[in-house]
């Protein structure tokens, strides 16, 4: 593992100037307990043309096949994409001037992505959940700056870390070129808690009685739930109503077409039955629902894409917390009484993550594909 943020005596201090007219600038602040090594992981988690261009001196051990080791008092350069870089780790005080960063950042990376943004105030009503419409209340991002806050915040979640977003020209000297681009500059702290859910993705199949045994085991409420209603054929007389008012088709015609209708689902419905997905439940009363869906993986986390046993395609099991209030849910700082059942009901999503990762095995992922570790559930 690399030096941790803790070491901060050789960070060099974070610079004025970073970006052009047509860019954006964000700080990604992380406490002293992260390692340099980890943002290179969670950035691999999400963009896979992620590489150091130039590797901190702190991790000498990195591999460096198009990249160069950073010289003395440099920082390092992650280009997570084309117009996207990580510059860092820097020393969480400006040069010559305060980020107005937390008080318990000990290390801080300097994102720089093309300044992207819808041209109309986000809406008032609806949900803020991570604060995005109150960091840019001209505008949010889209494309590639959408993409690289959404990280950023997930990051964030992740390490138990901050992000001060939108700082381009908030401390370039007094121009007018400089105020015009000078953003909001506020600060978003991600609560770790928020994030709830967990995907297994795993090369074996449980059947659906396996499946409900293995959650039952852990909360004895849960029920599979794949029955569905029985089917009863279409409406009675219907082959007799015109399609729409004014239809002229024959009588005996439309009999005919109903009755080949008929037939064809009849003989569906004879047809062996292939299960492709299914689903568990939990009714946790006040807390609302826990649900675990099952089905083929179209898509696995971009860290499992060239695994051997996912090439062929996988399983996934996702573990979903449904809250009783989706209003509440979505608020950036939703009340007492939400922040009690997301508590209980996160404890039983990683307790069944983690009994599925017992029977199935594979690997288990958050809500942002960052890969968990089981033992950590």
């Amino acid at each position: 593992m690399g030096q941790t943020a803790g070491d901060t005596a050789a960070y060099p201090a974070l610079p004025r100037t970073v970006t052009r007219g047509h860019e954006a600038r964000h700080l990604l602040a992380l406490p002293a307990d992260v390692e340099v090594d980890e943002v290179e992981v969670l950035a691999l988690s999400r963009f896979a043309t992620t590489r150091w261009e130039v590797v901190p001196r702190d991790l000498p051990g990195a591999d460096v096949p198009m990249g160069r080791m950073a010289g003395p008092g440099e920082p390092g350069v992650l280009r997570v994409s084309r117009h996207t870089t990580l510059t860092g780790p820097y020393a969480p005080a400006g040069r010559g001037f305060d980020a107005g960063l937390p008080s318990g950042t000990a290390m801080v990376f300097d994102v720089v992505c093309p300044r992207e943004r819808w041209p109309d105030p986000p809406p008032a009503e609806g949900g803020d959940k991570d604060g995005i419409a109150r960091a840019f209340p001209a505008g949010v991002p889209n494309r590639e700056e959408d993409r690289v806050i959404t990280w950023l915040i997930a990051a964030c979640r992740r390490l138990g870390g901050a992000v001060r977003l939108d700082v381009a020209g908030m401390w370039d000297d007094p121009a007018p070129a400089a105020a015009a681009r000078v953003g909001a500059g506020v600060v978003l702290t991600p609560d770790p808690a928020s994030a709830v859910d967990l995907t297994l993705y795993s090369d074996v199949w449980l059947d659906p009685q396996a499946c409900h045994r293995v959650i039952q085991s852990v909360h004895p409420r849960a029920v599979l739930a794949t029955e569905g209603a029985p089917y009863q054929g279409p409406p009675p007389g219907i082959a007799e109503l015109p399609l729409y008012p004014g239809d002229t088709m024959d009588p005996q015609e439309r009999r005919r077409l109903h009755a080949a209708a008929d037939d064809w689902d009849i003989a569906a419905l004879q047809e062996p039955h292939v299960l492709d997905g299914f689903g568990v439940v939990v009714d946790l009363g006040h807390d609302g629902y826990l649900a675990v869906e099952v089905i083929g993986a179209e898509t696995v986390p971009p860290l499992l894409r060239d695994l051997p046993w996912t090439r062929g395609g996988c399983v996934s099991y996702r573990v979903h917390w449904d809250p009783p209030d989706l209003i509440e849910a979505n608020r950036e700082r939703p009340p007492h009484s939400h922040l009690v059942a997301r508590k209980r009901a996160a404890e039983l999503v990683a307790r069944v993550a983690r009994a599925l990762w017992d029977a199935a095995g594979g690997e288990i992922a958050d809500e942002s594909d960052f890969l968990v570790d089981p033992d950590d559930l």
